[in-house]
């Protein structure tokens, strides 16, 4: 069996133990608001934490929210395999261009999954797998930022994925 099995019978087992598709962006939302609230911020009051299950999720700790638990899992999952495999790696040659188009496009990304009420898995995935017309809207607006996005590439000065030639002492891209 491949990896692709792996992640299928992943998918059921989340599916099976939390009674709900698997879910990423509400988790990272509620660690930046329980970050806050360490520097005496309240997001407690923000309209975004009243509506119903999110005030919930905030006064709850975050080891008893399911998508925490299962972030948690799948980083730490990825650390053995890559420990494994020999392929973590620290790179040093990043340059500091291509730490902030990073840091803006997680932005970016963050925004957009909270707009869109999830990120690829909940609502690309979720939504295809429970045949919602959204899953599929969501991947044709996938299609048109990706295209977007690998052309507005070349004004911050990167080339695209396409273009990078491995190196033939490096395992990475």
């Amino acid at each position: 069996m491949g990896r692709g099995s792996d992640a299928g019978r992943s998918r059921g087992a989340v599916m099976w133990v939390s009674g709900g598709i698997w879910g990423i962006t509400n988790a990272l939302a509620l660690w930046g608001a329980k970050f806050l609230q360490l520097f005496g911020m309240q997001p407690e009051t923000w309209d975004f934490w009243q509506q119903d299950g999110w005030s919930e999720m905030l006064a709850n700790p975050v080891l008893s929210h399911q998508n925490s638990l299962t972030n948690f899992g799948i980083m730490i999952r990825a650390a053995i395999a890559a420990a494994v495999s020999g392929s973590w790696v620290l790179n040093k040659s990043i340059s500091w261009g291509h730490v902030g188009v990073a840091f803006f496009g997680g932005i970016l990304m963050g925004i957009g999954a909270r707009m869109a009420e999830g990120c690829n898995i909940g609502a690309y995935l979720g939504g295809i797998a429970s045949g919602s017309v959204s899953g599929w809207l969501w991947a044709l607006a996938a299609l048109v930022s990706t295209w977007a996005g690998l052309k507005a590439r070349s004004l911050v000065g990167l080339a695209n994925p396409a273009r990078l030639i491995r190196s033939a002492d490096s395992r990475v891209w």
